[in-house]
């Protein structure tokens, strides 16, 4: 299963939209990792493509789709900015503001339905992967009550990426926002045994055909 889902990961490696820069180098000079150049025009190509990818997940499992939303958007990039600020992959605005605060700023009249952050070397569709395979963040994804979708990033000058999705609901009606989930650090491009599972694999693999 290892194999498989390695197999999945170097396809959406190849299938990104980012373009490949040379590897950071560690302390002793050798490759650190390998990181990802997005470019400013990138921006529109990026965030359609997730749409797609999440709207396929979704209607995988039986679950509307979601659409683009720029008041989302704009809460997203501030966010993705200020966590680069704190050096620090959290919930909460160097303001003290939390993801409520933040889409009410930008005049989003609806619900938070939840956020799901990411401090990372990958690109944005191995990050939604690993999104997908912990339980917290796929059920942000894949949540009933989401109708919205905002996405967004901050890409440091040494190639490390603050990612930032944000799920809402247009209605005014009250909602109880999912319960944020821990952020996503550094993922991992092989995974292993214990967290892979069928459902995590099902989903892997629309993900995969959804980008072909």
């Amino acid at each position: 299963m290892v194999r498989i889902f390695a197999a999945m990961i170097a396809g959406l490696i190849a299938l990104s939209a980012c373009t490949p820069a040379e590897p950071q180098l560690g302390r002793d000079g050798k490759p650190a990792t390998k990181i990802y150049k997005i470019r400013n025009n990138d921006t529109g190509k990026l965030q359609f493509r997730m749409l797609d990818s999440v709207n396929a997940l979704r209607s995988a499992q039986g679950v509307g789709p979601v659409t683009l939303n720029p008041q989302l958007n704009a809460a997203a990039a501030t966010h993705s900015r200020d966590m680069s600020t704190q050096n620090r992959p959290w919930h909460f605005g160097s303001d003290g503001s939390s993801p409520i605060d933040r889409v009410q700023r930008v005049g989003y009249t609806g619900q938070l339905v939840g956020e799901n952050i990411s401090e990372t070397f990958e690109a944005e569709l191995e990050t939604l992967a690993a999104w997908i395979e912990q339980p917290d963040t796929r059920r942000t994804i894949l949540s009933p009550d989401a109708a919205d979708m905002g996405f967004a990033w901050f890409q440091e000058p040494n190639g490390k990426i603050w990612w930032t999705m944000i799920m809402g609901n247009p209605s005014t009606a009250p909602l109880i926002p999912s319960a944020n989930p821990e952020p996503t650090r550094l993922v991992p491009s092989v995974i292993s045994d214990e967290t892979a599972t069928t459902e995590d694999e099902d989903l892997v693999a629309t993900l995969a055909a959804a980008i072909e």
